[in-house]
């Protein structure tokens, strides 16, 4: 019985002192919040180089997907199809609303 009730309150006295020093990592030196991490960036041209690959018009592909790429930060896995992967990319269309991005 003293046992369990020493097991406790060490593991109550634990979750207390490690609960403010995960609060203290999550704020900024300030006092503030810190910044969310920037996001992921990608190699639009090694990307598009694959997506790319079994186009019968590669330079044209390419060119398409590199400012679809840069717009979106993504493109979707695979040589075609796969567009839920990238909703932005899926999205993007030319003047006459036909899908730009390859």
């Amino acid at each position: 019985m003293a046992f369990s009730r020493a097991l406790i309150a060490s593991l109550l006295l634990a979750l207390l002192l490690l609960h403010p020093t995960e609060a203290h990592q999550s704020m900024g030196i300030d006092g503030a919040e810190s910044p969310a991490p920037l996001p992921q960036t990608i190699d639009c041209g090694a990307a598009c180089e694959g997506r790319c690959q079994l186009s019968s018009r590669p330079n044209l592909c390419k060119r398409a997907c590199g400012s679809c790429c840069d717009r979106c930060k993504c493109v979707p896995p695979g040589t075609s199809g796969n567009l839920d992967a990238c909703p932005c990319y899926a999205s993007l269309t030319t003047r006459n609303q036909i899908r730009k991005c390859p």
